[in-house]
């Protein structure tokens, strides 16, 4: 069965407020089951887990239903599902954790791809510890990300392995597994994020191999909250706890106070509307989130292929890299004469959204864009159709 974007739409009505949103993967519209989720629960009566009334037991079953729904999107352990505030600061959590027992000498090794949510705080607890920093680069013409570099870069004593499984930025989907198995041989903690790659088809720890996975349900049209799944849970135990509660154990030992639970119960209903998104989909949540985040993924790719297709012959437009239809759907590009606010500003007059980023962080910053005056960048989600492809195609064709 084709997947059915007609449907997909009517389930997210921020999007008919006749823009074209392309402003995803940084982030996708909410669906009306998330929002009518999250308003449940905030008139709910909520008290701090632990007690024996309702109130108290409501917070414990949402915190229990929202490790659960995660671990079944990605085929983890519910025990090792770490729920916080958000991406950057979940990463810095975890940073902060495993540089507990790293030496002079040792070294992590991070990514030119990735973004800088998930360079900065490894970085940052680096020079607190004196820890060397090796980099993998990325081919400057493509983007690409080859894994073969990962074989010198973990000789000597490698901690920590940080990459992407896809960059929201320039679409590169690096090829996580075989950068999994290196970092294995090395002994190193392999961390991926996944904040993008887990919008736009079906994402796996057993494929990619991670020992952490970061995620954020934001990127997929939850609410703002940030997940660390750790492969095995035991290993949380052996972490230095930044709890509250000197009790503190398993997942809760790298949760800082009282969640916010209305999010979190946002969090479990946005992973159930991923697992409705085919109509063919049925079983249990992690059968149908496999059917539905196949069928996203393999319509996404259609998009993408199209979008490519169709900014090619855009005149004065560069693509940055040389994506592919196989990568995140996201496209950063340039313009010959006009600098990329400019471009936004001129694509949102005409009713397109899109995001000028300036280059100064991240791979853009080492792509050296901002020299250019930056780049807009494009994003497709799920509800995307090609009739707004078509529709940016006109807009920036129009832009002299």
């Amino acid at each position: 069965m084709p997947f059915d974007v007609a449907r997909v739409r009517g389930l997210t009505p921020a999007i008919g407020d006749g823009w074209v949103h392309l402003d995803a993967p940084g982030g996708t519209q909410c669906p009306e089951q998330v929002a009518l989720t999250m308003g449940t629960a905030v008139r709910a009566p909520i008290s701090p887990p632990g007690a024996a009334f309702p109130a108290s037991q409501r917070a414990e079953v949402i915190e229990d239903a929202a490790r659960q729904a995660v671990a079944d999107l990605v085929g983890g352990d519910p025990r090792g599902v770490v729920l916080g505030p958000g991406r950057e600061v979940m990463i810095g959590r975890l940073a902060e954790a495993v540089a507990d027992r790293w030496q002079l000498g040792d070294q992590i090794v991070l990514s030119r791809l990735d973004d800088v949510a998930n360079i900065a705080p490894w970085r940052r607890v680096a020079e607190q510890r004196g820890v060397g920093v090796r980099w993998a680069e990325i081919e400057i013409e493509t983007c690409e990300l080859p894994e073969w570099q990962y074989d010198e870069l973990l000789r000597g004593p490698a901690r920590v392995v940080a990459v992407t499984a896809g960059s929201e930025h320039v679409g590169t989907r690096p090829r996580i597994d075989r950068i999994a198995e290196r970092a294995r041989r090395a002994g190193a903690l392999m961390v991926v994020d996944g904040f993008a790659a887990a919008a736009c088809g079906r994402v796996r720890m057993d494929d990619l191999g991670a020992d952490v996975l970061v995620l954020s349900s934001a990127s997929w049209g939850g609410p703002q909250t940030g997940v660390l799944v750790f492969r095995d849970p035991t290993l949380l135990d052996r972490l230095p706890s930044c709890s509250l509660d000197p009790l503190a154990i398993g997942p809760g030992r790298l949760e800082v106070g009282p969640h916010s639970y209305p999010l979190l119960a946002g969090l479990v209903a946005s992973i159930d509307y991923l697992s409705t998104l085919d109509d063919a989909a049925q079983g249990e949540r992690p059968q149908r989130l496999d059917t539905s985040m196949r069928s996203v993924g393999e319509y996404q790719s259609e998009l993408l292929g199209r979008l490519i297709y169709e900014l090619r012959f855009v005149p004065r437009i560069q693509i940055v890299g040389t994506p592919d239809e196989n990568g995140i759907p996201a496209i950063a590009f340039t313009h010959e004469t006009r600098k990329a606010q400019d471009v936004a500003t001129h694509l949102a007059d005409r009713g397109v959204c899109a995001v000028a980023d300036l280059g100064d962080h991240g791979v853009l910053e080492h792509l050296g864009t901002g020299e250019v005056g930056g780049v807009v960048k494009v994003g497709l989600a799920h509800y995307s159709t090609t009739s707004e492809i078509d529709q940016l195609a006109r807009a920036l064709t129009d832009l002299i």
